[in-house]
């Protein structure tokens, strides 16, 4: 059995506000200001500003000295930039897990995401996409059994969370997309064909990044 601690006070209102800020609820350049999340949750200030601390670390906000925190601005530099790097974080994960994959079994996790992918493209829920979305990569951490990878996509993650949201929110039909995408995906890692990996996992960062400057260049 692997023990798994509760999430700490400050991680929970990191993630309640990270979520306002991934649905932009929480506007770029909006202001969050202590007091206000301290009154609205309940919680200490000690905390919200743990919670602060984290979000800044996940690329959400940013902390600047007498202007306090604020939500980061999305701009083409910063998706394009963040969109390329991702990519080769997932072909790391992907290229583990063809290498490491024994029997069909242990594509299962897989398969179970592509299914809950196909039934929220179907009820059109973006936001069930995009959470399991990110799923496909959780499932691929024990294959590469890295915790350095794992930390730097958990860190970016919420960011990307960001930008894909905002895409698919603004062109639902893209969904579609990325399931035609996942499906060669899962190909490629059963073929064990490394290159058709890259390819693949490069095509989707290029057109993430495509369509995430065009919802931006719309809002």
């Amino acid at each position: 059995m692997t023990f798994k601690a509760p999430d700490s006070l400050a991680e929970q209102i990191a993630h309640h506000l990270a979520e306002r800020i991934i649905r932009g609820d929480l506007k770029p350049g909006e202001r969050i200001q202590e007091q206000k999340v301290t009154l609205a949750l309940n919680v200490s200030r000690g905390s919200v500003r743990e919670a602060l601390l984290i979000l800044e670390r996940r690329h959400l906000i940013a902390i600047l000295p007498r202007r306090g925190a604020h939500v980061t601005e999305l701009t083409e530099h910063k998706v394009r930039s963040l969109c390329t790097l991702m990519s080769e974080l997932y072909i790391l994960l992907g290229n583990s897990v063809a290498s490491g994959w024994v029997q069909q079994s242990d594509m299962a996790p897989f398969l179970q995401i592509q299914q809950r992918l196909e039934s929220a493209y179907e009820r059109q829920d973006i936001r069930a996409f995009v959470e399991d979305s990110f799923s496909v990569m959780r499932a691929a951490y024990p294959f590469a059994n890295n915790p350095y990878l794992q930390e730097t996509v958990e860190n970016l993650q919420p960011a990307m969370s960001r930008a894909y949201y905002l895409a698919l929110d603004q062109r639902k039909a893209s969904m579609s997309e990325y399931l035609a995408l996942f499906e060669q995906l899962l190909a490629a890692v059963l073929a064990r064909d490394l290159q058709e990996i890259r390819q693949v996992l490069t095509a989707y960062a290029q057109r993430s990044s495509d369509l995430v400057v065009s919802a931006l260049a719309d809002a």
